[in-house]
């Protein structure tokens, strides 16, 4: 009889933990998608005020822009800064790069499971649309992809042309943080070489 109840308590123990660790990834993925219908109000009003608005009183962050994969039907609002509790709840600015179409390479982290997740679909040729808090939407093409190491990434904010830069970590599909990161390349479509005619059509 010990042995019965025994097994019964250690069934129902792994029962409860796997429940737990269930609950535990379904509140990161609810809060990521609640967290976004608040940044996305906060985003409308410092759009239509011109200042800053924070999406819940205690935030240490507020919305920067909207970043849009039209052909995906994919959108997300990302924060001013890359802090953790930034990236818990949208793509983080890096603050040392400039606002996307501003001279120079805009950068945009987020996690690979949750708000850039979509950026395993991501194709070269996509555009990319990012609505900035002064409401002026710049479009990008996407023109490669590469994987490197979180310390040598070598971006640079001031390199020429106006680019933008999504980074988030890699394999996509890992259940541990690496040292590698997965970055979207993409530069304005106003700034993109466009090929030369050919002179014999």
């Amino acid at each position: 009889m010990p042995r019965c109840r025994t097994r019964f308590a250690l069934a129902a123990l792994i029962g409860l933990t796997g429940l737990v660790l269930v609950g535990q990834g379904l509140w990161i993925h609810a809060k990521a998608l609640l967290a976004q219908v608040l940044l996305a109000r906060a985003f409308a009003e410092t759009i239509a005020s011109g200042a800053p608005v924070k999406p819940w009183r205690w935030a240490d962050t507020w919305p920067v822009a909207r970043i849009a994969v039209p052909r995906l039907g994919r959108e997300a609002i990302a924060l001013a800064g890359a802090s953790g509790q930034a990236l818990a709840f949208g793509p983080g600015h890096l603050p040392q790069t400039p606002e996307a179409g501003d001279p120079g390479t805009a950068v945009y982290a987020a996690h690979r499971d949750t708000h850039f997740a979509f950026l395993a679909e991501v194709a070269i040729g996509d555009e990319i649309r990012v609505t900035r808090r002064d409401g002026r939407v710049v479009r990008f093409r996407v023109t490669h992809t590469s994987i490197v190491r979180h310390d040598a990434a070598a971006l640079d904010p001031h390199a020429p042309g106006r680019r933008l830069v999504l980074a988030t970590c890699w394999p996509l599909d890992a259940r541990t943080d690496g040292p590698l990161r997965y970055l979207v390349h993409a530069e304005t479509v106003e700034d993109q070489k466009m090929p030369a005619p050919d002179p014999s059509h």
